[in-house]
């Protein structure tokens, strides 16, 4: 089973960029993507994309303003977030599931340990 680790997130100030990666442990063929759960919510979709990246989906409270894009030469994606709001305060969970549209059934696969971003104002 494909093992995801997340990196860089922490603590920027509303207005900022961050850019978070995750690696998966092996090649895969499969849709990759991100949720996030805010302190005392459920877990929910951020973004997805396909192995050759030729489809993305986003979240509507995220699009125009989060893109996620995929290096398949390094097992790797990555989420692009610019103009960050307190309200995408969240641990940052990657994950993969055979499809793209499987995501927001929320069928995944496997998940990441997640990685903590806080968007102070």
């Amino acid at each position: 089973q494909v093992q995801l680790v997340e990196s860089g997130g922490g603590l920027v100030q509303a207005g900022d960029s961050l850019r978070l990666s995750c690696a998966s442990s092996e090649p895969t063929l499969s849709s990759l993507g991100w949720f996030r759960q805010p302190p005392g919510e459920e877990r929910t979709f951020v973004a997805a994309i396909t192995w050759r990246s030729t489809s993305t989906a986003y979240a509507d409270s995220v699009k125009g303003r989060f893109f996620i894009s995929r290096d398949s030469a390094k097992n790797t994606i990555y989420l692009q977030m610019n103009s960050l709001k307190t309200d995408d305060t969240a641990v940052y969970y990657c994950a993969v599931a055979r499809l793209i549209s499987d995501f927001r059934g929320g069928r995944v696969a496997n998940w990441g340990q997640g990685t903590q971003v806080t968007v102070s104002s």
